[in-house]
């Protein structure tokens, strides 16, 4: 490595050495601890936002729903606070309120797709890492540093019995990680006592609810690796997350500063291959893949500013006027803060942030000043950033959620609301005829109704959900199927696209011929199923940004 690319100081060494003038800038990850953030807020932080994150994130660290004595236990909030939060929440389509449980929607990864977009790193590298996946058939991720750990913003994973269940957004920590050494091979020696306090304070490390509880030892030559993978150019995990699981890991550079931008690596257990076999098989592969990584960052050219969100502020006016005291105005506001930043928005002013939400000046100051003391938001030279603890709002659990997942609670409301059974769709690849297959069903309670379960086929042409596959630009954009598969069963049908347009699956409603005319469906049903196809498509299309969202 070049003389101007050495960190500042030894991480194996206890004392602190002065950096050069040839040395780059510090790297600025938080010295939090990862169990929380320490100290009090200041004094312009807006107390509700503090309290939103914490439910955001106490949701994600459970898996995406709590019930709200849950919520109680785990924040310390009161109940009554508890109750206005989560109603904001599902008010904004962060959360679902389901009886007693909130649950969060795919609409709360705006948050983390945000944060994703400004850094660009997945929209330039990810077809990178998913063609390596399919040349090794193995699983290849990307991360980033976050603080003294690493967090996923790429996961190309392979579908076996025993597989890799990271998800994007998902924290480890660094000493437990192939990433981390690489990326502590330019901390100072003020993060590596923020990394020491942090080990202190969290011995088994609970703060990191993706991996398991550590044992005893096993990590204490972290300084030697970080060391070791600073000379070597690349570093190996040998069961330092858990028995079994192995990985490789080599840095993708960023060029003006020769620090990694973020690391790529190639993840197996060891049925498969040992750690000396990934380095000697499979690392000059993934070094080949890492040196056409870093010429698409050389060569790409600077993003355009796509446009920031609009008609924000006026909206959180209005649902307060709407809703009254259960609607938390002042957190509502300061989440839409965050979706101001996006690709081409990776750095804004005070007077950015305030001019892409519509509010007020003040308003965005205290909002940045609360994100800033959460580790949310980094601040330099007057502009602030959003930082990779933005994908602590919600992104693990839903980055692995599919289109018959995401598509459930849409199809239980449209058949509560028309009181007729309601069906999800696609199209099976390779049958002829074409068939299609049931991925999702919500049932209505009625007597005499339609009773086909998950997993279903039948004849694409014969169906009405097969006809919106087959012939989506048709006008008039929907399909209906008259008694064709049983004497009475009518049943009308929408497709629904995908983030290009594409359509993936169908959406039906389905009667009986005594209780509607085919006349009756087009009036009493297209709405609604125009509606709800929208709404799954939102979802669909917010999840899909920068996950792969399987059909079931």
């Amino acid at each position: 490595m070049p003389a101007a690319h050495q960190p500042a100081s030894s991480p194996a060494s206890a004392s602190s050495s002065p950096a050069s003038p040839a040395s780059p800038a510090p790297h600025e990850p938080s010295a939090e601890p990862r169990t929380g953030v320490s100290g009090e807020p200041p004094a312009e932080a807006v107390a509700p936002l503090v309290r939103g994150v914490a439910v955001l994130e106490a949701l994600t660290a459970a898996g995406g729903t709590l019930s709200a004595s849950a919520l109680e236990r785990r924040t310390g909030l009161a109940r009554s606070t508890v109750d206005r939060i989560t109603a904001t929440l599902a008010r904004m389509g962060h959360v679902r309120l389901d009886g007693r449980d909130a649950v969060l929607t795919p609409r709360v990864m705006e948050l983390g797709n945000a944060y994703l977009a400004a850094l660009r790193l997945p929209a330039l590298l990810d077809a990178h890492a998913d063609a390596l996946a399919d040349e090794l058939d193995e699983s290849v991720s990307l991360a980033v540093a976050d603080g003294d750990g690493i967090r996923f913003i790429h996961q190309a994973t392979r579908r076996r019995a025993m597989s890799v269940s990271f998800r994007i957004g998902d924290l480890l920590p660094a000493e437990r990680t192939a990433p981390g050494p690489l990326f502590a091979a330019w901390w100072t020696e003020a993060e590596w006592r923020a990394w020491r306090a942090r080990r202190a304070a969290d011995p088994t490390d609970a703060g990191f609810p993706a991996v398991p509880p550590r044992g005893p030892g096993g990590t204490d030559d972290f300084p030697a690796r970080a060391d070791r993978a600073r000379e070597d150019g690349w570093a190996l995990d040998d069961q330092l997350i858990e028995p079994g699981l192995v990985a490789v890991s080599v840095p993708v550079r960023d060029r003006a500063t020769g620090r990694p931008a973020c690391v790529a690596s190639v993840v197996s257990h060891t049925s498969r291959h040992t750690a000396a076999d990934l380095r000697d098989t499979l690392l000059p592969r993934l070094r080949t893949a890492v040196t056409a990584m870093e010429r698409e960052l050389r060569e790409a050219h600077p993003p355009e500013p796509g446009p920031p969100p609009s008609g924000l502020a006026g909206w959180t006016t209005a649902s307060k006027h709407e809703l009254g005291r259960d609607f938390v105005e002042s957190l509502a506001r300061g989440l839409t803060v965050l979706t101001a930043f996006g690709e081409g928005r990776s750095a804004l002013t005070l007077t950015d942030v305030a001019k892409a939400t519509g509010l007020a000046r003040a308003t965005a100051r205290r909002a940045l000043i609360t994100y800033e003391h959460l580790g949310l938001v980094r601040a330099q030279d007057r502009t602030f950033a959003l930082t990779p603890r933005v994908l602590s709002l919600g992104y693990p659990p839903l980055s692995r959620t599919t289109l018959s997942r995401l598509a459930a609670p849409h199809l239980r409301g449209l058949a509560d609301h028309l009181h007729e059974p309601t069906a999800l769709a696609v199209l099976v690849p390779g049958t002829a005829p074409e068939e299609i297959q049931y991925v999702a069903v919500a049932a209505a309670s009625r007597v005499l109704t339609v009773d086909i379960t998950v997993g279903t086929r039948l004849p694409a042409a014969h169906t009405a959900l097969g006809r919106a596959l087959l012939a989506p630009d048709d006008p008039p954009g929907y399909a209906l199927a008259d008694e064709e598969l049983e004497s009475g069963l009518r049943s009308i049908a929408v497709p629904v696209r995908d983030r290009t347009g594409r359509p993936v699956a169908a959406l039906n409603v389905a009667t009986h011929a005594a209780r509607r005319t085919l006349e009756d469906c087009v009036t009493d049903f297209l709405p609604a199923l125009h509606a709800t196809a929208a709404d799954i498509q939102t979802d669909l299309h917010t999840a899909a940004r920068f996950t792969h969202v399987p059909l079931s």
